[in-house]
C-alpha cells in the first residue's frame, strides 16, 4: 500500500458513515490523482478551471470520474465550469445563480448546487449572509435546472475548536431549517468538527495528499 492510499484508507475508517470524502486535488498532478483512484478514491475538488481540464484531459482513459468546483467561481467561467464538473460549492450571490441555471439551461445539464453561507466575519471569504439567504431562498429554488442540494461553509482562520463546532453546528441548522440535506463543512484542519456536526462532504486536501509540489 502507498502512502497516500494508507492516507486515504485511514481517513475513510475515520469518518462517520454518512460523511463522504471530497479529496481536493487543487495543486496537485494528475498522476497523484490516478494514485487515488486505484486505491477507490472517485470525488475530487479542484478550484482552478483550467488547471482541472488538463487533468481531466490526462486522465480520460478512467471510468468517469465526481468532479466538484470548491473555488470562488467568477460569472465568467460559468459556462466551462458546468461543462467541466458536475457539482459546485461556491454560490455565493443570485446573480451568480441566475447566470448558472440559463447557462445550465443552455448546455443542457443539472449541477448540483451548495450555497456558501459567511456566517463569522472573515475579508478572505465570500458568501451570503445568514438573513440574505433566507431572503433569496424562494428564488433560488425555483432556478432550474440547478439543483439546490445543500450549504458550504469554511470557518476562518485562528478559530478555536469549541468556535468551530459552533460554526459548523449553526450551518447545520440553517440548513435543517431551509430543508436542505447536503453540508459541505470541514478541511484538513476542522474536519473532525465538521464531521462531528452532520457534514455530508469534508474537503481534504493535504492531510490525503501532503503538501502541493512546489509549496
Amino acid at each position: 500500500m502507498t502512502p497516500l492510499a494508507a492516507r486515504l484508507a485511514a481517513l475513510r475508517q475515520a469518518l462517520p458513515p454518512a460523511t463522504r470524502l471530497l479529496a481536493v486535488s487543487k495543486g496537485q498532478p494528475a498522476a497523484a490523482i490516478r494514485e487515488a483512484v486505484a486505491a477507490g478514491q472517485r470525488s475530487f475538488g479542484e478550484s482552478r478551471l483550467q488547471e482541472a481540464v488538463a487533468k481531466q484531459a490526462e486522465l480520460v482513459d478512467l471510468e468517469p470520474l465526481d468532479w466538484h468546483f470548491i473555488g470562488r467561481l467568477q460569472a465568467n467561467k460559468a459556462r466551462g465550469v458546468l461543462r467541466a464538473f458536475t457539482t459546485i460549492h461556491g454560490l455565493d450571490s443570485l446573480p451568480l445563480a441566475q447566470r448558472l441555471a440559463r447557462i445550465a439551461a443552455e448546455e443542457r445539464c443539472s449541477p448540483v448546487v451548495f450555497c456558501q453561507v459567511k456566517l463569522r466575519p472573515d475579508p478572505a471569504k465570500t458568501g451570503f449572509d445568514p438573513q440574505e439567504l433566507r431572503e433569496h431562498w424562494s428564488a433560488l429554488r425555483q432556478l432550474e435546472p440547478l439543483r439546490l442540494q445543500g450549504l458550504m461553509t469554511i470557518a476562518p482562520l485562528g478559530l478555536s475548536t469549541a468556535a468551530q463546532r459552533q460554526l459548523f453546528a449553526d450551518c447545520a441548522a440553517l440548513a435543517a431549517d431551509l430543508g436542505v440535506p447536503e453540508l459541505s463543512m470541514g478541511m484538513s484542519a476542522d474536519w473532525r468538527e465538521a464531521a462531528a456536526a452532520g457534514s455530508t462532504w469534508v474537503r481534504i486536501g493535504s492531510a490525503l495528499f501532503g503538501p502541493r509540489p512546489g509549496s
